[in-house]
Order: structure tokens, then C-alpha cells, then sequence
């Protein structure tokens, strides 16, 4: 493996080879795991330090009303990720079943199904952005200011909606074939270079907003030519893929397409159900004013920077139970699928206990206003609490995503952001309960922790493993 004497490949090891030797976990599946695994936490990490990044150098340039409007683009934006995020679920599932049974044709007739899905639900959507932006921030936000800057963001960075799409299916194609280091490379450098040029259109330039969304666009814009040149290539030079592409065949199977179609909508609505949720709850934040706002938004930040190591435990664990059933191998299958969630959850706790500690000097990088630090040191203290969930639920995500067992996901995304989070956030705004802000507190934690329940309990019954049955390559499917 490239790079593997990589920190984050080193702490992982050593925290994963610490939990064989109490038992917990099977010594010889930690090096697998750790190697799939690594490359796209690093990935999640580049990826979010950017958005991070993003959020740091607005507040830095324009201030806190700045953070605010972003805010309140922030959900719309985060579209691109649910219904392209959704799509490349079903994919990996697709393919690590048919790399594991080496159905080869198969395996590249779903990357190019899942391309195609992909593009005809997000290209619509990027057009809406561009055309009605400050309509639809206005359907959320509030402050003449704060909706000015979303408005601005919006209107430029819904040019790169159907790229980001497009970017995610190519990376789950390449994890579900047993590589995270490629996506690593094509998707890390990209986050480099949107960190790069925000920092030069930001301060060297001083286009504000407009330029943080135009260093989006462009980085995506960027990956995406990579992975397209590359899938049909088998690899840029350097960067070999394990699967290719070939674009002189038949290149949609009815069949195929309509299985994605059966393993995608359950995730894209699981994804929708989440961010959708960002819109009403973003609308309450918004009745706390600007500067609760703003906190908020750096919490959320910080906690998808926390939540980076799901990017490779979800994906290692859908990617290896995956090829495992696709061998028609269940009992392995259930092993690698208990291993990655144990090693997910330690490491989660870990790095909520070192947030939760730092959260006043990790808030004095975003904000330095003594009104608002307080409240932004708070925020992401319950952010912190609230990410260990995300690590169980993450991890027991995984070997449902890989079965075709997708609907659980969405079931408990639904009840844990509309039946209990969002209305406990509302509780906050009612007069005469005396909630205030505890409320979002509770809403915050929540969110994550009732779904972590839901999906860890179906991951528990094993019926995933019936499920994929249904799902298998015919090379598998009477094992």
C-alpha cells in the first residue's frame, strides 16, 4: 500500500491491534480493514478541512454574518451529496459483489448505470441553484445581510452540483473494487487545490463568498475530468485503477440498472431524509438570530470534520462485506461486518473525548468576537458528544449498504430527524417552555443517536445477510 507509514494509518493500526489483543477483534482482518480504510479518512479529512477551510477563511475575511450565509447554502449545496451520495451507495454495493465474483463485465455495465442515474437526477438541480438562488435561501434564512452572502454562494457553487455527484460515484466504484488509495489521491488533491484557490480568491483577489464557491466548482470540475479520463484508461499515470471502464460495449443494462434503481432509492432517501432535515432545523436555528447561526454552522463544521473516519469505515465494511457475500461466504461476511463496526466505535469515542476537551481553542479558529466564542465553545462541545453515535451508525450502515438491505437506513433517518430532532429544536423557540437553546442542544445529539439506535438493531437481527441473496451476480447467486 502507497504511504503506508501514514499517521492516520499508523494510529488506526495501533488502536485496531490494541482492541485484538483484548478479544475484541480478529488480529489477521485489522490490516485489511486499516488499508481500505485509511485512504478514505484521509480523503473525508482533506475534504472537510476544506470545508472547514471554507468556513474559517469567510469568517476571517467577512465575519460572522459571512459564516451565516453559507449557513443557509449550505443545505442546498449539500443536495449534490445526498441524491449523488445515494446513487454511489447502491454502486458499491453493486460493485464489490461483482469484484468479489470476478463478474467483470457486469461490474463495469453498473459504474456506467450509476453514472447515468446520477447525472439525470443532478443536473436538474444544479440549474435550479444557478436560476432561483435567492428564493430559495430565503426560504430559510433570515437577516438582509446573511441571506445576501447565501444568495451569492449559492448562485455560483450550483454549477458544480451534478461534478460533485458524478465525483462520489466514481470513488465508491473504485472502493468497491478494493482501491480507497486512487479516490484518495484524485479527491484529496482536489480539496488542495479548492483550499488554495479560496485562500488566492478570498484574500488575494477579495471576490468574498463568490470566490469560495468559484474554488468549489473548480476543484470538482477538476476531479470529475480525472475520474472520466481515467475509469475507461484503468488509471492516470501513477494512479492505476483496479477496474476499467471499457466504452465500446453495450453501456446500460436494463437488468442492472434496475437492481441500482432498487439498492439507490432507499439511500437516496435515506440522504434526502438527512439533509433534508438541515432545511427546517436550519429555519429554527435561523429564529435564534445571526449569531446562534454562525455557531451553530462552525459546530456542524467541526463535527463533519469529526465524522471523517465513516468515510472509510462505512465504505471498508460495505466494500469487504460485500465482496465476502458476493463469495457466498455469509459467516465471513457477519465477521468483517463486527470487526470494522468495533474498531469504527473506539476510534469515535477517542476523538470525541479530544474535541470535547479542546472545543474553546478549536472555536477560536473560526470566530474571535467575545460575544459569539461562548457560544460557539458550546456548540461544538455537544457536537462532539453527538458524533460517537454517527460512529455506530456508520459502522452498522456499512453491511447494509453492501447486502441491498438499504431501507432500515432510511427508516431510522426519518424517525430520528422528524419525529424527534427537529421538533425538539422547535421546543426551543416555544414561548412560555423556557428551553432556549438547550433544546438544540438535545436536537444535536439526537439526531445522530436515534438513528445509530435503529440501524445498529437491524444490523443486529443479520437479515441483511438474507437480503443480499436477492442482490448477488449470478456467478453467486446459488451459493
Amino acid at each position: 500500500m502507497p504511504f503506508s507509514w501514514n499517521p492516520v494509518r499508523i494510529v488506526l493500526l495501533t488502536v485496531g491491534r490494541l482492541l485484538s489483543r483484548l478479544g475484541l477483534i480478529e488480529a489477521e482482518r485489522v490490516d485489511r480493514a486499516v488499508d481500505l480504510s485509511w485512504p478514505r479518512i484521509v480523503t473525508g479529512l482533506a475534504r472537510m478541512s476544506k470545508s472547514t477551510a471554507d468556513v474559517a477563511m469567510v469568517g476571517i475575511a467577512l465575519g460572522s454574518q459571512a459564516i451565516a450565509g453559507i449557513g443557509y447554502a449550505a443545505p442546498f449545496w449539500g443536495l449534490a451529496f445526498a441524491l449523488g451520495g445515494g446513487v454511489a451507495g447502491g454502486t458499491i454495493g453493486m460493485v464489490s459483489q461483482r469484484f468479489g465474483a470476478e463478474a467483470y463485465d457486469e461490474l463495469a455495465r453498473s459504474v456506467t448505470a450509476s453514472a447515468l442515474l446520477t447525472a439525470v437526477i443532478t443536473i436538474p438541480v444544479g440549474a435550479l441553484f444557478v436560476l432561483v438562488p435567492g428564493r430559495l435561501v430565503d426560504l430559510i434564512g433570515s437577516g438582509q445581510q446573511a441571506t445576501s452572502y447565501g444568495t451569492d454562494y449559492l448562485r455560483i457553487v450550483g454549477l458544480g452540483v451534478p461534478f460533485a455527484a458524478l465525483n462520489l460515484v466514481g470513488s465508491r466504484a473504485l472502493v468497491g473494487a478494493d482501491d480507497a488509495w486512487s479516490p484518495m489521491i484524485l479527491r484529496g488533491g482536489g480539496a488542495i487545490v479548492n483550499i488554495v484557490l479560496n485562500a488566492v480568491l478570498l484574500f488575494g483577489l477579495q471576490m468574498g463568498v463568490v470566490g469560495a464557491a468559484i474554488g468549489t466548482v473548480v476543484a470538482n470540475v477538476l476531479v470529475f475530468a480525472a475520474f472520466v479520463v481515467g475509469l475507461p484508461r484503468g488509471g492516470l499515470p501513477g494512479v492505476p485503477f483496479p477496474i476499467h471502464i471499457p466504452l465500446h460495449r453495450p453501456l446500460l443494462d436494463r437488468d442492472l440498472l434496475s437492481d441500482l434503481v432498487d439498492m439507490a432509492t432507499p439511500l437516496v432517501a435515506t440522504n434526502l431524509a438527512r439533509n433534508g432535515s438541515q432545511f427546517p432545523k436550519t429555519a429554527i436555528v435561523a429564529m435564534f438570530g445571526p449569531n446562534v447561526v454562525a455557531a451553530y454552522v462552525v459546530a456542524m463544521r467541526v463535527r463533519a470534520l469529526m465524522d471523517t473516519p465513516n468515510w472509510g469505515f462505512s465504505l471498508a465494511s460495505s466494500s469487504l462485506v460485500g465482496q465476502a457475500l458476493g463469495e457466498g461466504e455469509e459467516r465471513l461476511a457477519d465477521l468483517w461486518a463486527r470487526d470494522v463496526l468495533r474498531l469504527s466505535m473506539t476510534v469515535y469515542v477517542l476523538i470525541a473525548a479530544g474535541v470535547f476537551v479542546l472545543a474553546r481553542p478549536i472555536s477560536r479558529v473560526f470566530v474571535e468576537e467575545p460575544a459569539i466564542l461562548p457560544l460557539v465553545t458550546v456548540f461544538v462541545a455537544v457536537a462532539a458528544v453527538s458524533v460517537v453515535f454517527s460512529g455506530v451508525n456508520g459502522g452498522a450502515t456499512g453491511p447494509l449498504r453492501a447486502s441491498g438491505d438499504t431501507r432500515w437506513p432510511l427508516y431510522s433517518q426519518l424517525v430520528g430527524m422528524y419525529a424527534v430532532a427537529i421538533p425538539m429544536a422547535y421546543l426551543g423557540t416555544a414561548s412560555g417552555l423556557g428551553l432556549g437553546r438547550p433544546a438544540l442542544y438535545a436536537a444535536i445529539v439526537l439526531e445522530m443517536a436515534v438513528p445509530a439506535a435503529i440501524t445498529y438493531y437491524r444490523y443486529q437481527t443479520g437479515t441483511w445477510k438474507i437480503v443480499s441473496r436477492g442482490f448477488r451476480p449470478d456467478a453467486a447467486a446459488g451459493d
